[in-house]
């Protein structure tokens, strides 16, 4: 399991790499997509989020809605969802209107995550369908691949 202090770039050598103490090298699953399909969907809930979300934070427009991973979490990697600037790597990407930025090294663990906003009594607040995913945390905030 990976701590929250280490940075994605160790977090994903070390689901890459062999480990050091000699252990089979892991691969990312063969499941994993890659296809022309776009890497991150958003269903209409939760785009109508994000942008009350903006409005209401009185965000500027030159922030993006930024969907990345990070290490840590019940199963090792963590869903990251926020507003920020376009850097010169990041890969930009539409849907439901928004534009949508992630760092290219995140999309293997992303491509094809459906991110939703149910809003009922039984649940509420952002959900990941990751079809990547081995597994998932109870609460769905986290993975492993």
């Amino acid at each position: 399991m990976a701590l929250p202090e280490e940075n994605l770039d160790d977090v994903i050598a070390s689901l890459v790499d062999e480990g050091s103490d000699g252990a089979e090298e892991v691969q990312p699953s063969a499941e994993l997509k890659d296809t022309d399909a776009d890497p991150v969907v958003l269903t209409e809930r939760a785009a109508r989020q994000i942008n009350k979300i903006k409005v209401n934070e009185n965000l500027e427009d030159s922030l993006y809605l930024r969907v990345a991973v990070e290490g840590g979490g019940c199963s090792g990697l963590s869903y990251k969802l926020g507003f920020d600037i376009k850097t010169d790597e990041d890969k930009i990407i539409e849907s439901q209107g928004l534009e949508i930025v992630i760092d290219p090294k995140h999309l293997m663990y992303l491509n094809g995550i459906q991110i939703d906003y149910p809003d009922g009594l039984d649940a509420r607040g952002f959900t990941f369908n990751n079809p990547n995913a081995s597994e998932s945390c109870g609460c769905g905030s986290s993975f492993a691949v």
